[in-house]
């Protein structure tokens, strides 16, 4: 293997092993970098995060945290508000395609009994 070859592989083993943090515990390391009861240096060490990291998430939580208070009402919606839509989206797809079929068959039989039925 040569050396680029062994770099490219390391780099994607590290990708793919890169720790995940969820959003409660970014917000728990902001907000203890915010009380200030030990350096920003000395807690991305005990995380082992980057500082620019911490940098980021601050920025980011801050920033949320001002729109939100000027009255910005645009949210994401959380897992179970998508679930909820997802399976209303399905039950109406649903409701429109037996509407579809029950249109159709009533197209077709009373074409068949020679009547018409006008689409304007």
């Amino acid at each position: 293997m040569s050396v680029s070859n062994i770099t490219k592989r390391v780099k994607e083993i590290r990708r793919k092993t890169r720790r995940k943090f969820s959003s409660e515990e970014k917000i728990r390391i902001v907000l203890e970098g915010l009380r200030g009861e030990c350096s920003i240096a000395e807690l991305c060490r005990r995380e082992g995060i980057n500082s620019n990291l911490y940098y980021r998430w601050s920025k980011d939580f801050l920033e949320a945290g001002k729109r939100r208070l000027a009255g910005d009402t645009v949210r994401e919606a959380n897992s179970d508000e998508v679930a909820g839509l997802k399976k209303e989206n399905q039950d109406l797809k649903q409701a429109v395609a037996e509407l579809y079929l029950r249109n159709d068959w009533l197209k077709k039989s009373l074409t068949g009994q020679g009547m018409t039925l006008d689409d304007d």
